[in-house]
């Protein structure tokens, strides 16, 4: 059975008319779960009842079920569990801004990467979403807090590595950036990467891939720490991974954003900041820095940095005419870290069948 929202809008063109009915009802069909975000065919108010009824027996609509989520008191962010047709089950998380509404996303069942400091890489990989399952965050999501109040930036930065699962990605941003479907902004998009040199090179050069804002999680000014932090760089080296970046083509508007997770004692030296300063060297209007102060989880090995020491990275980099910005986490009063509110749920489960 065909899932609707696993399409692009060329695709759902196709199969309307593979089952014979008019090209006009794939627009039909978008304004409806794209635009007015409707959870049933049976609000599909100006489609026939024969025809909801076909949609029902031979289309899926809806991918996710809410087992639960947790609202921030201090800033407002919602933190979302949904379960998955298979028993799985992801985060994505609602971030209010000032003067915007961001939507963190997820793309995989857990996380093949292995970042030492990160929590959703606990169970390793488990599969990868759907284009539907990414969507449908999106969709429901926005239903969840009001079409008035709306999702306008959307960060595929939630659990699991985006360009690993390339093929479900591109199509989720195709329906994301397409006008006749959910109509969001480029600029507004924005993918965070381990620095997968091959998968960034495909995406770059991927003429039907919508040109989106690139995020890279770089966490280390150089290939030893890095490579203590991250494995992956033993294969995607810090030198090759910055070579690629200063040469992909930037449009004005689209300046990468370097991701640099601050860890007490193992990243966070003025020495750090200075030799990241030099590892952008003369490029500095090519980046953004986001300087993300540790989030703690139960039994991580690592701490925060103070304030002090995070503002003072901040201010090296300033040195340089970087621009360098701090992100405090969201949520410091929920299941702040990414994977946290899943593995509760699991240990709730587990419990059950123990009793």
């Amino acid at each position: 059975m065909i899932n609707i929202k696993d399409l692009n809008f060329k695709e759902l063109e196709n199969w309307v008319k593979s089952v014979g009915l008019p090209k006009f009802r794939a627009k039909q069909l978008s304004k409806w779960i794209y635009n007015k975000k409707v959870s049933s065919y049976d609000k599909m108010t100006d489609i026939s009842k024969d025809l909801r009824k076909f949609l029902k027996e031979n289309t899926k609509l809806n991918n996710l079920e809410l087992l639960s989520y947790e609202k921030s008191n201090i800033d407002g962010s919602i933190k979302f569990l949904w379960k998955l047709e298979d028993g799985n089950t992801i985060e994505t998380v609602f971030i209010p801004e000032r003067n915007h509404n961001t939507l963190c996303i997820s793309t995989q069942v857990g996380c093949a990467v292995g970042c030492k400091f990160c929590f959703t890489t606990k169970d390793g990989l488990i599969r990868n979403l759907t284009t539907a399952e990414i969507v449908d965050q999106y969709i429901q999501s926005q239903r969840f807090v009001g079409l008035d109040n709306r999702i306008s930036n959307i960060v595929f930065m939630g659990m699991g590595e985006p360009l690993a699962n390339y093929d479900n990605v591109k199509k989720a941003v195709q329906i994301f950036t397409d006008e006749r479907m959910a109509g969001l902004s480029n600029r507004k998009i924005t993918i965070s990467s381990s620095g997968i040199l091959a998968q960034i090179k495909r995406m770059y050069s991927d003429k039907e891939f919508p040109q989106v804002r690139l995020a890279i999680s770089l966490n280390a000014s150089d290939q030893k720490t890095r490579e203590f932090l991250m494995p992956i760089s033993e294969t995607n080296r810090l030198e090759n991974l910055m070579a690629l970046l200063n040469s992909l083509p930037v449009k004005t508007g689209y300046r990468i954003m370097l991701e640099y997770v601050l860890i007490k004692g193992v990243n966070d030296s003025p020495k750090d900041a200075h030799r990241l300063a030099k590892l952008i060297g003369g490029n500095k209007k090519r980046y953004k820095v986001n300087l993300i102060p540790f989030n703690p989880y139960p039994s991580s090995p690592f701490e925060r940095p103070e304030k002090e020491r995070v503002e003072k990275f901040q201010k090296i980099l300033w040195q340089y005419n970087i621009g360098a910005f701090i992100r405090w986490s969201k949520g410091q009063d929920i299941s702040a870290a990414c994977g946290q509110l899943r593995k509760k749920e699991l240990e709730r489960a587990n419990l059950i069948k123990l009793l």
